[in-house]
Formats: structure tokens, sequence, C-alpha cells
């Protein structure tokens, strides 16, 4: 296959989260193969900071503060990233989270989950998701190119213990991926793709708690993750970089609808 086809030089990304682990991996990564990123995220100090980093080396980057639940502020994103660019070339709906009362620790039970924290961890990752694509695709139709990736999770596949807010949630991205693909191809055309990355086990700001002691020891949460995944070992973000730049380039111009693992076999083994 020839190399130009994985070329996303001089495309303009945006990657909501891109203050956070994955997030930023990803923006990081994407500047170094040329693309223009714009760093979407609530954090206006995080985001200004890396987008800073990103300049120093030579790359394109740009901070976008907006709350991905506020359309009035992914409006003036968009507004922004247009003004500068002119267009937007891709999305990477990077933003999503948890929250302890949407998590049923062993000491607890199905009886304890909070509707409120469920609430918002459902509001999080699908509207969080949604809502921004509603704003950046806009100006996809309107030039009849655009790719949107979405971040889904092994959560979705198989449902985890304890995490049912969050699995519940990335189960409906995996949903919503697949239904605003063939929205978009039946009403505008091959030209828009959507797709999502179903990342394994990464270390993020979130998960860490879980998954490490604070001695740098592996919980037994994380032992029994890696013991179930056949590489045995976490994920690092860098990894996550090269599916996303498949995904985003024309290597993959006829894929549209899917969610790709990347989870070291994790999703491929049944345990025996």
């Amino acid at each position: 296959m020839n190399a130009d086809l994985f070329d996303i030089t001089d495309k303009v990304v945006v990657v909501t989260g891109g203050t956070g682990v994955l997030g930023h991996a990803i923006v990081r990564g994407l500047a170094q193969a040329g693309a223009r990123v714009g760093i979407l995220g609530r954090r206006e100090a995080i985001a200004c900071s890396r987008a800073e980093e990103i300049r120093a080396s030579g790359g394109q980057a740009l901070p976008l503060k907006a709350n991905v639940l506020q359309i009035n502020e992914l409006e003036l994103a968009y507004d922004r990233i247009i003004g500068e660019w002119g267009r937007v070339d891709v999305l990477i709906n990077a933003a999503g989270g948890n929250m302890p009362g949407a998590t049923i620790m062993p000491e607890q039970t199905f009886l304890d989950l909070s509707a409120d924290d469920l609430s918002k961890v459902m509001e999080l990752n699908q509207l969080g998701t949604i809502l921004p694509s509603q704003v950046f695709v806009k100006g996809m139709i309107e030039n009849n190119s655009g790719v949107v990736v979405n971040i889904s999770s092994m959560a979705a596949q198989r449902p985890l213990t304890r995490v049912i807010g969050y699995a519940a949630s990335k189960a409906a991205i995996d949903n919503f991926t697949r239904w605003l693909a063939v929205e978009m191809a039946q009403k505008f055309g091959e030209g828009i793709r959507v797709n999502a990355i179903a990342p394994g086990f990464f270390l993020t700001e979130q998960n860490k708690t879980l998954l490490m002691q604070e001695n740098g020891e592996v919980t037994a949460r994380g032992k029994s993750i890696i013991s179930h995944t056949p590489m045995n070992r976490f994920g690092a973000a860098e990894e996550l970089v090269g599916t996303v730049r498949w995904l985003i380039s024309e290597a993959s111009r006829f894929v549209t609808g899917v969610v790709v693992p990347v989870d070291g076999g994790f999703s491929a083994f049944s345990g025996v």
C-alpha cells in the first residue's frame, strides 16, 4: 500500500478531552505526524501549556476551552478553529470519565448505586460525544469530507464488574458510532466516515487508584486484568496513536461504522 495514504500532514484535528492522559497522547502523536491539532478541554491552562509544547517543537496546535456538555462553548470553539485554520477535517471524541457513585465497590451492592452519579456518567460519555459531533460535523457536511473517531472501551464489549455506569455509557458509544456512520453515508455520501477505538487497559488519572497501589504495586484488580491480557501488561497511551492515525487517513477510506480494539488481546482471550 502506498505510504502516502497514511499521510495526515496539515489535517485539522480537534481532540475533545485533549487535556487528559489518552487525549494528550493522541494530540501529541498526531501533531508529530504533521496534523494541526485543536486541544479541546475544560482546563484552559493545561490546554494552553500543551499547545505551547507542541508549537515549541515545531508543530501546530490551538487550545480550545470548552465543556463538551455546553453547546454554546462548543460553538465558540468551532468558530475559533474555523477562523484560525478554515476547516475541521477530523473530530476525535476523547472526553469522558466515571464517578464514584456510579461504581459498585466490593463492599457495596447494586442497591448502593447513585442515580445522580449514574446520570452524570451517562451524560458525560454519551451526550459528551454526541454534542461535539453535532457541532463539528456540520463543517464536514459542507465540505463533504471528514472523519469522526469516538473513544469506546473494553467495558462496552465485555461488561466489567464494578463500573456499571461507565460500561453502559461506553456501550452507547458503540451504538452511536455505528448509527452515525450509516446516517452520514446514506445522507451525505462516502466522504464522511465514523469509527471508534476500544482501548483495553491503560493507566489514566481516573482508573489509576483501581489498578495501582500508592507504593507502585499493581492492585488485585490490576493483576486480574493483566492475567486476562495475552500481552501481559497495561497499554501505553502512545499505543493508541497508530490506530487513530490509520482511521483518519486515506488508508482506511472504505472503513466506517467499526469499533477497533486496541487491547493487547484482552477481547480475544476467553481466560482458558
